[in-house]
């Protein structure tokens, strides 16, 4: 009884260990990742408490697309930004379940050392990916760099017709596609 009570006590002090957010070492991050390193919002963004979760719930500050940030810190489940100059530092929480995405591949989504491009964008699409918010007739990468990537939790293939994004902890809306386009929004 005893030698398994020692044991369980000895798992239970150590989960907490496997759990910490591990800083990675320039070693780790991919050769076009430097911290210090200044990058560019690929999507809108919001935070709320000074925490991004890449669940991407869309409530709080509002970051738009092309918002130069500047990379702090990058830890195993964590990116540590800096917002403005001298700006807002943010942690930017990767939330896996809901990515699928490595700590890196979040990065990558997220941010860029060059701005998006925004003439690939119709002037409908333009006026709301400025906004951080969607409309009928926007294709889906207008979807994405306007409000971000929808939760795989409820968006397994986002190369299907309709992506659930998270308005906040409990509440969520459905963009429908038709031929590429966003044909309604379904709160």
């Amino acid at each position: 009884m005893c030698i398994s009570f020692r044991g369980i006590l000895f798992i239970m002090l150590c989960l907490p260990l496997a759990a910490c957010n591990k800083k990675l070492d320039a070693t780790s991050l991919s050769a076009n990742v430097a911290e210090g390193g200044i990058y560019y919002t690929q999507v809108g963004m919001h935070y709320q408490k000074n925490v991004y979760p890449t669940t991407n719930y869309q409530v709080g500050i509002r970051i738009p697309v092309n918002t130069q940030i500047k990379l702090l810190e990058m830890g195993s489940k964590t990116i540590d930004i800096e917002v403005g100059n001298p700006g807002q530092k943010i942690v930017v929480k990767n939330i896996e379940n809901h990515t699928g995405d490595t700590i890196q591949q979040a990065f990558s989504k997220l941010f860029a050392r060059q701005k998006v491009n925004l003439v690939q964008f119709s002037a409908l699409e333009k006026e709301h990916i400025d906004s951080g918010t969607v409309a009928v007739g926007m294709g889906k990468k207008a979807v994405t760099t306007a409000i971000g990537y929808p939760p795989i939790t409820r968006t397994p293939d986002i190369n299907g017709n309709s992506w659930v994004f998270w308005r906040n902890r409990y509440n969520t809306f459905m963009v429908n596609f038709k031929g590429g386009k966003v044909s309604d929004i379904v709160d």
